[in-house]
């Protein structure tokens, strides 16, 4: 997101009429940020803390686990960023010593989490998916630690990409259009909507079919409802604005304004991705016609608990 985001010195573009009511609206939308960052923050640190010491993990479970931290990751980094703006839009001392430096250090964080957890999430139903198509070869022949692996496998991909795409491209070069940082843009989009978002589509459909079929008469396994709401969700919410960011390199979202409030609205909509996933997780989890038994461990497990049978 580096190369895309926009320091708020830039106001000074602005027609002077419309500060003013740029400024509350831009404030209003860190606050709103940061505080789903705050619920989203709560959340996943219960989902990794019962993940690392409570439930017997599977090999979904890793996926998720290594998710839930780097959705915290990306909210907490939120946070701090939406502050640092709140700051530079209203407060008494915009640019701080060494506010540049500081910036490039939580874009690199939150473009590490942000890729990183697209990918465990690609990784999570991609692996899923062929659980159910190749269930003798799973069982036999998967490696133990193949989840492992390919977690820490992710997180070097999303670190490198990270790194790349803001050592390399910082926003005066994104805005010149150089070779590199058009280089970069055609990465960052071919890996995010044309390796991903494929990937994701396609398993997810496969899954579904794959419900319809064979849970018409039982509730379906709760670990194939977690799987596709959390893709889903990412889907509705990020992907969209991954691919609008590669439009606005391309000039087709020339206004400061339109790339300020694509900013904020990418921005909030992966907080907003990233603030579901416990949720989703405790409500699939519960049992909805009990009043009681209903506590976080309990939701978690079942919705969590790995039913090899039906494969």
């Amino acid at each position: 997101m580096a190369a895309n985001t926009t320091h708020f010195n830039e106001t000074d573009y602005f027609d002077g009429s419309h500060v003013p009511d740029l400024v509350i609206h831009y404030t209003i939308a860190a606050a709103v940020a940061m505080g789903l960052s705050l619920i989203g923050i709560v959340g996943n640190i219960i989902v990794f803390w019962f993940l690392l010491f409570r439930i017997q993990r599977n090999k979904y479970t890793v996926y998720i686990m290594n998710l839930a931290v780097a959705d915290l990751m990306l909210l907490t980094v939120t946070a701090v960023l939406m502050m640092v703006n709140i700051n530079t839009l209203v407060g008494s001392n915009p640019d701080f010593k060494g506010n540049v430096e500081f910036l490039t250090f939580l874009e690199i964080i939150y473009d590490l989490s942000l890729y990183s957890g697209m990918y465990f999430r690609t990784a999570m139903i991609v692996e899923r998916c062929i659980s159910m198509l190749f269930p003798t070869w799973c069982e036999n022949y998967r490696p133990k630690t193949l989840s492992v692996i390919m977690c820490v496998f992710l997180w070097i991909l999303g670190c490198t990409e990270s790194l790349i795409e803001n050592l390399t491209c910082p926003s005066e070069d994104f805005r010149s259009q150089t070779p590199v940082c058009t280089g970069v843009e055609i990465m960052t989009f071919t890996l995010s909507i044309c390796i991903c978002l494929p990937l994701m589509i396609l398993s997810s459909v496969t899954l579904l079919i794959a419900m319809k079929k064979t849970f018409r008469d039982q509730y379906p396994q709760r670990l194939y409802i977690i799987i596709i709401a959390a893709v889903f969700i990412f889907i509705l919410s990020v992907i969209p604005f991954n691919f609008l960011w590669f439009l606005l390199y391309f000039r087709h979202l020339p206004s400061i304004q339109d790339t300020l409030g694509l900013y904020f609205a990418s921005i909030i909509s992966a907080a907003l991705s990233s603030t579901a996933n416990p949720y989703i997780y405790f409500i699939v989890g519960r049992v909805w016609k009990q009043k009681s038994n209903n506590s976080i461990h309990d939701a978690l497990h079942r919705a969590f608990k790995e039913d090899l049978l039906l494969f």
